[in-house]
């Protein structure tokens, strides 16, 4: 298949089909090619195929009238790339991907770790991995959270024994980008947030403090401001550790975060950036050589997810 390096745009949906709105993910950091690797085997048909072999994508379609052909899934499929036009210059973005979200029941959240996952295994397939930073697009317009029941009002909290059996040695100390864009709701509800998560009884993100942030520190997206409600004015970064460096633990944070934000009234798109911090000596460094943006003063070599 051709690759895809087309500047990212809504998916067109099925008049018939539910969705909670467009899921967008960009992987930053290293990849070291695969010597075997065919370039014909491009991220679109890596992921696809790896969303089809997992029973996560969404395969219906109408054949005639209500007639329906193929399986209900966790999204459809809108596009995928390594490279990006609008990626921030030296931000060591390795690849992206974009589906269309399906309509979540009420006691689930919206499925941001099989989709990191399969981001993942899908890159993975192309070369090795170093990952220092993790940034998605969430549709929490999507969400109801008056549909939630008692028992999964933070529904991502019913998994958190995945992460019991995680090696102490792995805990990692992330800062995260929590941006709504034009909305100025999420520096509105920050203490409420930041309170809301300190409270839930995980420890897969151990919450240390805040700010309020502006444009200036963010990483750009790989996308326009028209595809979701930017530019990303209204912000705040929460810093803290979380029990593994990974896909899985990024996406059940991200849930956590989405599901919270709907709770407390946000009803804006969040773009939610999660780095890999680095030690202060490694920073110190990286200062000295002159290397001070935002993408390059956060890159860390890391390990493989």
């Amino acid at each position: 298949m051709p690759e895809r390096d087309v500047t990212a745009q809504p998916g067109m949906v099925p008049a018939d089909r539910r969705t909670a709105g467009t899921m967008f993910a960009a992987l930053y950091g290293k990849l070291v090619p695969h010597p075997w690797h065919d370039p014909e085997h491009d991220a679109y048909q890596l992921f696809y195929q790896r969303s089809l072999a997992m029973g996560w994508l969404d395969e219906a379609a109408v054949v005639g009238g209500d007639d329906r052909l193929g399986a209900s899934g966790l999204w459809g499929m809108n596009d995928a790339g390594w490279n990006h036009p609008l990626a921030a210059p030296g931000a060591g973005l390795i690849s992206w991907f974009q589906v269309e979200a399906s309509a979540v029941a009420g006691d689930r959240p919206l499925p941001v770790q099989p989709f990191l996952r399969c981001a993942m295994d899908a890159t993975a397939r192309a070369g090795t991995p170093h990952l220092s930073a993790i940034q998605i697009l969430i549709p929490v317009q999507g969400l109801d959270a008056s549909t939630r029941p008692p028992y999964a009002a933070v529904p991502s909290m019913l998994t958190i024994d995945w992460f019991a059996e995680c090696d102490p040695g792995a805990r990692t100390p992330v800062e995260v980008g929590v941006n709504s864009g034009r909305d100025p709701s999420i520096p509105a509800v920050a203490g409420w947030l930041t309170d809301r998560l300190g409270h839930l009884e995980q420890d897969v993100f151990v919450y240390g403090s805040h700010d309020v942030t502006g444009r200036d520190d963010v990483l750009p997206p790989p996308f326009d401001d028209g595809f979701w409600n930017g530019p990303p004015l209204h912000g705040v970064v929460l810093r803290g550790a979380l029990s593994e460096w990974s896909c899985d633990a990024v996406g059940w944070l991200a849930e956590v975060i989405a599901d919270s934000a709907a709770h407390l009234g946000v009803r804006s798109p969040l773009l939610i950036t999660i780095t890999r911090a680095l030690p202060p000596e490694a920073g110190l460094i990286e200062s000295v050589q002159g290397r001070g943006t935002f993408a390059t003063r956060h890159r860390g070599e890391g390990t493989g997810d």
